[in-house]
């Protein structure tokens, strides 16, 4: 039995003409709608309810992830078959892997995140490269944190490299957007948050932190931009600036790897019993 031919041959769709304009971001804010791309981030969105709006696939796409069509099928999205000129036309990778999401936006209102009283929160304040951002969203899934703030001064959470780089944490933890960072800071000091600010220049050393066993309690960590770090004025509003420590030879730690060892230091910290204490006391 021969494959189903493609249904959507023509570039030119309007179907296709629509979703491929949700590369730039003015379209993406006027009909709130990003892009999925590759199997992974479309099984995500099928998994999350109410966002999973279309899906372009090439016919032997859809066979090799027939798994991942029923179940966006099941989500109630639209399943287009297309030409592979076509999925090439609404990627924005260099190779695609034959599935194209059109999900709706999902972020949540930062009041809705304080409302949850979390106890580990990234904030991403200045931070401008999407793959960065999407990293950070990443680790901060991966340690447990139950929120992450972008501030009106960081990138846009569809940017799609930003999506592709979250590897589908974009679906799995609240992400405000758009939020002041003196905004941002206030509220979660007001929902009983402490604020550290990451910075390499900090005057606080993580490891010290740690030992004096002052990690435990609700935690948002504030991350900056990849070039010049927090502004002095950002870094005042923070409770406590920290430092990794470099014990080796290395000039620094990129953002992402920074976030992800003060992410999982807060995460460590919060789930010793009593908080963290340093091996070397009684």
């Amino acid at each position: 039995m021969h494959p189903a031919a493609p249904e959507l041959i023509s570039p030119r769709s309007p179907r296709v003409v629509a979703a491929r304009r949700l590369a730039k971001r003015n379209f993406r804010g006027k009909e709130r709608l990003f892009l999925a791309e590759g199997p992974q981030a479309v099984r995500e969105a099928a998994g999350y309810e109410d966002t999973l709006v279309e899906v372009f696939a090439t016919v032997e796409a859809a066979e090799r992830y027939a798994d991942i069509i029923g179940a966006a099928r099941d989500a109630g999205a639209r399943v287009h078959l297309a030409a592979e000129q076509v999925i090439e036309d609404i990627s924005t990778t260099v190779t695609p892997q034959g599935l194209v999401g059109v999900c709706r936006f999902l972020d949540t209102p930062f009041d809705e995140i304080l409302a949850a009283r979390p106890k580990l929160v990234a904030v991403l304040a200045h931070v401008r490269d999407p793959g960065n951002a999407g990293t950070v969203l990443r680790c901060a899934d991966a340690a447990g944190a139950e929120a992450v703030v972008l501030t009106d001064a960081s990138v846009d959470l569809y940017n799609p490299k930003a999506v592709r780089a979250s590897v589908g944490s974009l679906f799995h933890l609240p992400v405000a957007v758009g939020v002041p960072v003196e905004h941002a800071v206030a509220g979660l000091r007001d929902a009983g948050v402490r604020i550290l600010a990451a910075d390499g220049a900090g005057e606080h050393d993580l490891d010290a932190e740690l030992d004096e066993g002052t990690m435990g309690g609700p935690t948002a960590w504030v991350f900056g931009n990849e070039a010049w770090g927090l502004p002095e004025e950002t870094r005042a509003l923070a409770d406590a600036v920290l430092r990794v420590p470099i014990h080796g030879k290395a000039e620094s730690l990129n953002l992402a790897t920074a976030a992800a060892v003060c992410l999982y230091a807060s995460a460590r910290a919060q789930r010793a019993a009593g908080g963290c204490r340093s091996v070397t006391k009684a």
